[in-house]
């Protein structure tokens, strides 16, 4: 991978295990003005990419959530950013005129430098679904570590280019369990709408619901919920849904209604480029480059630190190693190597810990014939079932967007899985290691049956087996939601602030201790904003 610390010690693979959190860090220190990297070109040369040597007033790394939260604010408060961002600009159209490949024909835009593709869904009706691609530098990042898939969005927008959208707030009676922490008034009464007003979200008009034929799925999942004595609950998101209406009356391309979503999505979805990147672009403040890998941070000789980061080409090859220097630094993605390795010494020895999967288990339910959930279904989910407070359990009611009629409900579960994982230093052969053990799912499993073994007995309808191998019931193997590893208040102050290092920040999910009932983006949003006014109020 070619990474390079700045005293010559080579972190190795940091960088690609790192903190599977998918969003962005702050750092501080000059930016230079640039554009985003055409998403098909080679290299970014052409762009005007950060320069060897740069010294930039406020480097982001990452442009998911968190780091594009920091970058908008602190452009607003007459800070110069740069971005650094390991993906693709994702913002040129593929042979097809798509940017961004369909969930049922993956391609070379796909997935992140794999050979093969690894889908949530590895089976269908007794077949595998998996099939060969070109390796390239592709929007989705199926990484396996400690016995588990992280998947994450790998591009300028970080998860949002890959996810269902799903803007959920927590509920306010659960949030002490979320971020013990912190203050839930501010948070709700200031942050979180803040956040969703700058997310754009928005909740599916509960009549087109009822009438619209790509929701069908959803309605059956409605109807077997409450039947089994469960609360049904429309669940906001950051889709158009002027947009879908119009999808379904056929005024405009398709998108949600042609089964984007896994692999991103062309037209409908508000995913940060549209919003919080479109914002901060607009300051003029603020430049990305893409394809570019922060592999090192060190203290810098005569103040603030060196950082090393890799230009990459669609290969994945290392182009060029530049180094740039920044006053104030803030990144999740290396700490357990750098602390390990002596770049960063005296980070505390809550680096590395409280990483969870927020709970994620799937399953499939198989329907009687007189339930169909029909062959077009929207791609975005806009429902869930909620039993968290008697079963630890939130579930989406999610699509299965084959283009045929399966007879099936599919769900992605939420569970109140005690159980955290470690990041550990592996000096043999120097890169990171998860201790997340299969086994752990378990809790999930029992939680999310809670739901399911009561609508399979009522509806007198079976579990899916063969959605995630053969003869196997739950996707137990993976999670969409990947928090903690540098928790709020313990690896850092209750601001971000790492301990040991002063101008040291984390702005991300790694903040999040492992879970947040619902899908954490709107969480991580809202806490970026909290943080980064205290950071820019203090510090800046």
């Amino acid at each position: 991978m070619n990474d390079h610390s700045p005293g010559g010690a080579r972190p190795g693979g940091v960088s690609r295990r790192r903190f599977m959190t998918g969003t962005g860090s702050l750092l501080g220190s000059a930016a230079l003005a640039g554009q985003a990297l055409p998403a098909r070109a080679a290299t970014p040369a052409a762009a005007a990419v950060i320069e060897p040597g740069a010294h930039v007033p406020a480097l982001v790394i990452g442009t998911g959530y968190g780091g594009s939260v920091a970058a908008l604010r602190l452009a607003q408060a007459g800070v110069d950013v740069h971005m650094v961002e390991m993906g693709m600009a994702w913002d040129t159209p593929g042979p097809d005129g798509k940017i961004f490949a369909n969930t049922t024909s993956p391609d070379y835009r796909s997935y992140w430098l794999r050979t093969r593709t690894k889908q949530p869904l590895s089976n269908f009706l007794g077949f595998p679904i998996d099939r060969d691609v070109p390796r390239y530098t592709g929007v989705l990042d199926a990484e396996e570590m400690g016995g588990i898939i992280v998947y994450q969005g790998r591009g300028v927008g970080g998860g949002s280019l890959v996810n269902g959208g799903m803007a959920v707030t927590p509920k306010r009676e659960n949030f002490a369990a979320v971020l013990p922490s912190v203050d839930a008034g501010p948070m709700y009464s200031v942050y979180y709408p803040r956040a969703n007003a700058g997310l754009g979200v928005g909740t599916v008009d509960p009549a087109w619901f009822d009438t619209t034929a790509c929701y069908q799925y959803a309605r059956v999942g409605r109807k077997h919920a409450e039947r089994s004595g469960f609360p049904f609950v429309f669940v906001p998101d950051v889709y158009d849904w002027d947009y879908m209406e119009q999808e379904a009356a056929g005024t405009v391309p398709k998108s949600a209604l042609a089964g984007e979503i896994l692999y991103g999505n062309n037209y409908g979805k508000k995913s940060l480029q549209k919003t919080y990147l479109a914002k901060a672009r607009a300051t003029g403040r603020v430049a990305v480059s893409p394809l570019h890998k922060v592999t090192s941070v060190a203290p810098a000789t005569g103040g603030g630190y060196r950082v090393v980061v890799d230009q990459l080409d669609t290969t994945g090859a290392t182009t060029a190693t530049k180094a740039v220097t920044a006053d104030r630094v803030g990144t999740s993605k290396l700490l357990v190597g750098l602390k390990a390795t002596g770049a960063l010494a005296n980070l505390n020895g809550e680096v590395g810990r409280g990483w969870g999967d927020n709970g994620n288990v799937m399953c499939g339910r198989a329907n009687h014939l007189w339930d169909p959930t029909g062959a077009l279904q929207s791609s975005i989910p806009c429902s869930g079932i909620d039993n968290w407070a008697a079963g630890g359990a939130f579930a989406e009611v999610a699509p299965l967007p084959t283009g045929i009629e399966t007879y099936a409900s599919f769900y992605l579960s939420i569970t109140k899985n005690p159980h955290r994982a470690r990041f550990t230093w592996n000096a043999s052969t120097g890169k990171v290691d998860l201790d997340w053990q299969t086994a752990w799912k378990q809790p999930s499993i029992d939680m999310a049956k809670t739901i399911f073994d009561k609508i399979n007995a009522k509806e007198g309808t079976i579990y899916r087996t063969d959605l995630f191998g053969t003869y196997k019931i739950w996707g137990d193997h993976l999670t969409y939601h990947p928090l903690g590893g540098a928790v709020l208040n313990k690896a850092t102050d209750n601001y971000g602030r790492l301990y040991g290092y002063t101008g040291l920040y984390v702005i991300d999910g790694a903040l999040v201790p492992g879970n947040t009932t619902v899908n954490p983006f709107v969480t991580i949003t809202a806490l970026a904003e909290r943080n980064i006014e205290a950071i820019i109020a203090a510090d800046l």
